[in-house]
């Protein structure tokens, strides 16, 4: 019998001919009947008994990059997808572990006199550090949720923080210019500032530790429009990248170890970082380039340590740093090994491009759709989801692959700054300028928790790496540590 005997979508038995295929498009065995109900769950056992895993894995079900979130019948119909011929069902291995999300806050811990503009956890999640606008960065004790280290270096509003993928070290960046590093076992400052820049400080991105054990090296984006390169070791500049012609507001050091850089005059620069040679300059955007994430981005934030460890990495801070960069160096290989490095950067422009910078200077894809100012693009952990962030008050979700819009998250009623995915790419969580804290489930593109307590705008927020705690802070001062 042919297949459009078998595939007539007013036949009563309600089925289509599929078959089951990975990413690449390797089938898992020959096309069969199956029903247009079939959920999601019940794909998952049969993806499972197909491949023949001894444990359950999950994995997320897809026809023409339309996700099977209720049934099979309900995509097919949305999508338009005709039923004449065989329909391929693209499985997605999903992280093993899985999230819960935040549903309360546990600590409202005062400390700072200024409003919070930088909150992150470390890699490992062991570690909690903020910098104020009142010229402090501050350590938090996560086991206790109280102050633990306050460290008074800069003379300036703290603008910028960031952890080296080792953990073992913060640097902070002012209005000054200058730039402070700091041992968060201590709370003491290591080496001498970091001084040369002209004008505030936007951004800070170490060199991935796959690339260097010793997290040595420190790329500083600023306001008087060069990059400079630092040896945190030696407190050296070793190099300035003076190209842009406006403030840049963004630094990123691939794991391909090149440097990508926006300005506010328009362009993206892709840099060598090991003689700071001009590769190309990226061209699309209309207005200031604000912001970068890069499909990469998280297992380089996480270097060494695996969200799903949690054991495990209270040790591994203790490694000498050949094992760290070795182990880091397996994890970055494994995750590229089936995924192209990709770039999306946002802009005053309200869309946002897809790029590959490595290799070519043409946008791949422009993603329209907001009405303001985008001023947060972060890639989801797997690589595999994109989620913007505007003053126009809303989120967006786009395709990870092709930029392809997949749906908008609409509930702050205030511009969101800041956008913070768990380990696992399941949940999202959202600041905004109304005060409140969201946290949004990807997977059914809907609101899952509205976690009001911030007397004003949150500026800052952050999902640690673990999955057990969400931070927040903002214009009140007051930093909020969040909890299943």
């Amino acid at each position: 019998m042919d297949i459009e005997d078998n595939t007539d979508p007013k036949k009563d038995d309600g089925t289509v001919l599929a078959c089951i295929c990975d990413e690449n498009g390797e089938k898992l065995g020959t096309p069969f009947d199956i029903p247009l109900s079939v959920t999601s769950d019940q794909l998952q056992l049969l993806c499972n008994s197909l491949l023949q895993n001894t444990e359950p894995k999950p994995y997320a079900f897809f026809v023409n990059d339309n996700e099977i979130v209720k049934d099979l019948g309900s995509v097919i119909k949305e999508g338009n997808i005709s039923t004449e011929k065989t329909i391929s069902i693209v499985y997605q291995p999903q992280a093993v572990f899985k999230v819960i999300a935040v549903t309360r806050c546990t600590s409202s811990i005062e400390g700072h006199t200024e409003a919070v503009l930088s909150a992150f956890f470390s890699p490992s999640g062991r570690h909690l550090a903020s910098g104020s606008g009142d010229t402090r960065v501050r350590f938090w004790d996560l086991n206790t949720e109280t102050p633990q280290f306050t460290c008074e270096g800069h003379k300036h509003w703290v603008l910028f923080i960031a952890w080296s993928p080792d953990g073992k070290k913060l640097a902070s960046a002012c209005k000054n210019g200058q730039i402070c590093v700091w041992d968060p076992f201590t709370g003491k400052q290591v080496g001498k500032k970091l001084v040369g820049h002209k004008q505030w400080i936007t951004w800070l991105a170490w060199q991935p530790l796959h690339l260097n054990g010793e997290c040595r090296h420190l790329a500083s984006a600023s306001k008087d429009g060069s990059v400079r390169i630092w040896d945190v070791k030696t407190g050296q500049c070793i190099r300035s990248l003076t190209s842009h012609l406006q403030s840049v507001t963004c630094v990123k050091w691939s794991g391909e170890d090149l440097l990508y850089t926006s300005s506010q005059d328009r362009t993206i620069k892709v840099w060598r970082s090991k003689d700071g040679v001009l590769c190309r300059t990226l061209e699309g955007h209309g207005h200031w380039v604000n912001t970068m994430t890069l499909n990469t981005d998280y297992v380089m934030r996480t270097g060494a340590f695996e969200p799903a460890d949690f054991g495990l990495k209270q040790n591994m801070l203790n490694y000498p740093p050949a094992t760290l960069q070795k182990r880091a160096n397996e994890r970055y290989q494994n995750v590229t090994n089936s995924l192209q490095e990709r770039m999306v950067s946002g802009s005053d422009d309200f869309t946002l491009c897809m790029w590959k910078p490595a290799e070519e200077k043409k946008c791949l894809t422009r993603m329209t759709g907001h009405q303001a100012v985008v001023n947060d693009v972060r890639f989801s952990p797997d690589g595999r989801i994109i989620a913007s962030a505007s003053f126009d008050k809303s989120i967006k979700i786009w395709d990870g692959k092709v930029g392809k819009y997949l749906a908008s998250l609409r509930g702050h009623v205030g511009p969101v700054y800041q956008i913070s995915w768990s380990a696992d790419s399941r949940l999202l969580v959202s600041g905004s300028g109304d005060s409140t804290l969201k946290v949004w489930d990807v997977h059914k593109r809907s609101l899952l928790l509205d976690l009001p307590g911030h007397a004003d705008e949150v500026y800052t927020v952050d999902w640690s790496p673990d999955g057990q705690r969400v931070v927040s802070g903002g214009k009140d001062r007051i930093l909020k540590i969040w909890r299943k």
